[in-house]
């Protein structure tokens, strides 16, 4: 995002046709603005390690102190669960919430909320919502366009506009129907505006015409 922000100047749109969560939800973060529609969903950005929740994990360890510290004999009930754990996780984890909290609050307030009054306030609150395991309860929730809305974030409703949400919704499927169908694994856009798609077995599969004649509606910063 680092590399797209400066060859846009931070002037990006990020574009949801259905879900974009975790990894997916910080790109948004890094953008201007994020268009929903009212099928789309956003989700919590609290960091996974090694297939467990980080905040998860600290809250589970912070929970296996409190309780032996009170009796001891509790230990022996923690000790298979903790033993799961690898010796650098829990700092892991903590390094992790603190890289994605950071990494996302900067986007916020140079991007999203740079012409804000309080940016730094605007991120905060979007954060504690989508960093927090204790009130997301799972990293699998799903955040809609009106909650979105509630925390701060800026979002515009797809359905706001029909010729876009047309061509979106078109491209979308085109391209979902053609990854699921097809040998294809990849779909890249050349700069001479016909759409390819890279298959397994080396050979590409133009849509020039569908896609030449709907990106005509989606500008060239634009994260689909």
């Amino acid at each position: 995002m680092g590399y797209l922000r400066s060859m846009f100047d931070r002037d990006i749109r990020a574009i949801v046709p259905q879900i974009a969560m975790s990894a997916g939800t910080m790109i948004d973060c890094a953008c201007r603005e994020i268009i929903m529609g009212k099928h789309s969903s956003l989700g919590p950005i609290d960091p996974q390690i090694n297939g467990f929740a980080a905040h998860g994990v600290i809250e589970e360890f912070t929970s296996a102190q409190k309780e032996v510290m009170k009796n001891q004999v509790l230990g022996i009930l923690w000790q298979p669960i903790i033993a799961k754990y690898s010796p650098t996780l829990i700092g892991e984890c903590q390094k992790a919430i603190k890289w994605a909290e950071t990494m996302v609050t900067d986007w916020l307030v140079t991007g999203m909320f740079k012409n804000e009054v309080k940016p730094a306030e605007c991120a905060k609150k979007v954060l504690d919502e989508l960093g927090s395991h204790a009130l997301t309860l799972s990293h699998a929730r799903h955040i809609s366009l009106e909650r979105a809305l509630t925390m701060g974030l800026k979002v515009t409703a797809l359905e706001s506009d029909q010729q876009l949400q047309e061509a979106v919704l078109t491209v979308h499927h085109a391209c979902v129907q053609t990854l699921t169908e097809t040998p294809a694994q990849d779909h890249r856009e050349p700069h001479g505006r016909s759409f390819h798609l890279l298959a397994t077995d080396d050979h590409s599969i133009a849509l020039d015409f569908l896609f030449a004649r709907r990106s005509a509606m989606l500008g060239p910063s634009e994260v689909f």
